[in-house]
């Protein structure tokens, strides 16, 4: 889809504010804006259904044109989250004591990554995107792997 995109004609990645949706294992909201022109802040507020919880991300990413086509960025960057999650559907079936009710919540501090690609359809004006954000929860530990498809209004 991509490479359709590039080929009908898109201009060069020149817009400062993305507002739209993001749809992955964690869905939600997502806010990017560009502090320079390879460079922007990326705010997600995110929910796990599977898990009952809401988690707010912020990502550093610095951006780089991506097969010579015009509108077609790689991006990539780190940053960090909180979440917030029941703890009755948090911890998984594998966990040693499954059978044990969890009435807590769990809070999740961590670090995460992204590595992404967007394409800037200028005449919308929107863009598309797909990207893979591993993270790590620091106090419960682990590490996951999030991918996600999105979609921003730009001006």
């Amino acid at each position: 889809m991509f490479v359709l995109f590039a080929v009908i004609g898109a201009q060069a990645q020149s817009y400062s504010t993305g507002i739209g949706l993001r749809g992955g294992a964690a869905s939600g909201l997502t806010v990017k804006h560009f502090i320079k022109s390879d460079a922007a802040i990326e705010g997600i507020l995110s929910t796990s259904f599977k898990y009952r919880g809401t988690v707010l991300t912020v990502l550093y990413e610095k951006h780089a044109p991506a097969f010579n086509a015009a509108g077609l960025q790689w991006y990539y960057g780190i940053g960090g989250h909180i979440g917030f999650w029941e703890g009755r559907h948090y911890y998984d079936r594998h966990h040693k004591h499954y059978h044990k009710h969890y009435d807590d919540d769990v809070l999740g501090v961590g670090i995460d990554g992204v590595l992404g690609l967007e394409y800037y359809i200028r005449d919308i004006p929107f863009t598309i995107g797909a990207d893979i954000k591993p993270y790590i929860n620091i106090p419960s530990g682990g590490g996951f792997w999030d991918t996600a498809l999105h979609v921003r209004y730009v001006f």
